[in-house]
This record gives structure tokens, sequence and C-alpha cells, in this order.
């Protein structure tokens, strides 16, 4: 588990992760809007592979995003165990680099913590 804070609230900071994550191209990045609320907001992780009409989506992990005060917000990037190095790798470097991307953007060193 990776875990960093940046300034805004929640809801802007899953729109910069959806929209970091679209440009990347690597992964998808979705918010859940029945596992969130008016502090908490969670964003799956996806891969996706597709083969002619089939489309398979592989959920890589969770980021969630919580409310720590006025203007702030505390990130967790919680891999799942999907048993196979490829996807593993692949949410590894999607969450460094967007820890990167975040408090590029801020400016901000992002508080961080990994364990």
């Amino acid at each position: 588990m990776t875990e960093f804070s940046v300034p805004g609230s929640p809801r802007d900071i899953a729109r910069a992760i959806e929209e970091y994550a679209r440009g990347q191209g690597r992964v998808s990045a979705l918010v859940v809007p029945w596992e969130s609320d008016a502090t908490t907001v969670n964003i799956a992780v996806t891969s996706v592979k597709a083969d002619g009409w089939a489309i398979e989506h592989t959920t890589l992990g969770t980021v969630r995003l919580n409310s720590v005060g006025p203007n702030r917000t505390a990130i967790a990037v919680l891999p799942n165990d999907v048993g196979e190095p490829g996807p593993s790798t692949l949410f590894r470097r999607f969450a460094a680099d967007l820890q990167r991307h975040l408090a590029g953007q801020s400016g901000d060193a992002g508080h961080a913590g990994q364990s």
C-alpha cells in the first residue's frame, strides 16, 4: 500500500486521476459511486484487454481518497492480488507515476509513505 496526500478536494483529485489514467492509456480509473460518500471517493483501477468483440477487465487495485481537512486529500493506493506479475507490475508503475504526477501538479512533496 502507498499513502500520500495532496492539496484539493477528493472529487477534484478523482477527476484528475481519471484524466491522468485516460491520458496514459495503460489503465482505466473509474469512480465507484456506491463505495463513495461525502468525504471518501473510491476509484477502481483496471486494465482492459480487447479481442474482437470480447473485452476483459482486470481489476488491478483501488485508489481511496479521503478528505483530511480544508482542501487536502489523503490518497491510499491499494493493489489487488491478481496472482500474475504483469498486472501487478502495471499497477505499481501506475501508482508511482500517479504520485509523481499529482505531487508535481501541486508543487507539493505529497507527505508520502509506503507500507
